[in-house]
Parts: structure tokens; sequence; C-alpha cells
């Protein structure tokens, strides 16, 4: 794992509301925060991408997404009635990793690491991705995926400067920098659609992945 100060000036981890993030998190939240589309989107990048084993979800809330949920689904977050209530998983950790980014888990132990509309919430996400490595199996993906809808207090100041293209660029360097992948891929996961001219309606769907070198 490389250093992020090497590539990231000292504010760019600060955020707006610096308190615990478990005052923030402490309420259940059953909602979604992206649009049936973009969710679409995440669940066909999950299916492209094999995810039947056993896989984590970084992050985690009351719903995965997966449009089959993989065999063994661990679902780690910050709020442990949320966790409950997610129907695909199959046990859950109650963790906060801007506090703790170190995963309880086993190196090699995981067919897929996801984190889904959640990166930019991380303080520390290089060493958490470098953790991702740690647990993955070789070979197994990571998938980051995130749209332009946030919690604007608990983001990253970095992220919250960064345009769209910027912000998958970020994504895909805290990639290289945890290493142990192999070089991430970027992807707009819901293209612009004919029917409305040629332009994007509704919130776009961005993907970084990567896989565990060999």
């Amino acid at each position: 794992m490389r250093d992020p100060a090497e590539v990231f000036p000292s504010w760019f981890f600060e955020r707006q509301d610096p308190s615990d993030d478990a005052w923030f998190y402490a309420s259940p939240r059953l909602v979604t925060h992206i649009d049936d589309r973009a969710i679409a989107a995440v669940g066909d990048l999950y299916t492209e991408l094999g995810l039947r084993g056993r896989v984590l979800d970084l992050m985690a809330s009351w719903v995965s997404h997966f449009p089959t949920a993989p065999a063994d689904l661990v679902v780690l977050g910050m709020n442990g009635p949320e966790l409950e209530a997610n129907p695909q998983a199959t046990s859950h950790v109650v963790q906060d990793l801007n506090t703790d980014p170190v995963l309880p888990f086993p190196d090699a132990s995981f067919d897929g690491v996801v984190c889904c509309v959640s990166v930019d919430y991380l303080i520390r996400p290089v060493e958490v991705l470098a953790e991702a490595a740690r647990v993955l199996r070789p070979g197994a993906p990571v998938a980051l995926t995130f749209s332009n809808r946030l919690f604007p207090s608990k983001a990253v100041s970095g992220w919250l400067a960064a345009d769209e293209q910027q912000r998958c660029a970020i994504a895909a360097e805290y990639v290289r920098l945890a290493e142990g992948f192999d070089e991430p891929e970027i992807s707009l996961r819901t293209p612009a659609d004919r029917r409305c001219g040629g332009r994007y309606h509704g919130d776009p769907l961005y993907a970084v992945v990567a896989r565990r070198a060999g």
C-alpha cells in the first residue's frame, strides 16, 4: 500500500462534518439512494462479474442490489437494524471503516467485494481497499459503484470538489494506491437514452472494477 499523501493534498479527506459517524448513522434509513435505473445497473454489473460465491458488501445497508443473492453474502455497515433487514445477507458486521479500516476476515476468503454509493464517505479509502485486496481470492473482483447523489456533510472534500469524470479517476487511484489489484477499469453503466434526445435522464451510475492480482 502506498501513502495517499503522495497523490492527494492534505485537505482532501477532510469533511464538513467531522463528528463521530455513529451519530449520523444511528437511525435506520430504509430507503434507496439512487433511482431504479441506476439500481438495475448495479445489479447488471454484479451479474456480469459472476458474483455468486462468498461476497462482502462494504458500507452496506438494508438492500444489496443483487438480482440473485450470492451463496454467502456478508454485509458490513454502520447500522445494525439496517443490516439485519437485508434479505440477501447471510451474516452482518457492524463496523465504522473510518475508525477501523481492518476487515475482520481471513486472507483470501471472498470471491468478490462490492461497495455501492459509499466510497465518497471514506476518509481512509486506500487502507480499506488494501484490506479488500487481502481478503479477496486471486482473480476475484472489487467493484466500486457511485452516482452524483450523496450526503455532502459526510463526503470528503476532495470528492465534493471534483466533477463526475474526476471522481472516477479518484476512485481508480484509490485502487492503484492500495496495490494488490490489476489495473482498474472505469465505466459508465447508465448510458444516454436515445429516446431522450441522446441526453441522460436520471441518476448516472459509474463503476470502478479491478481484480485481485494473482
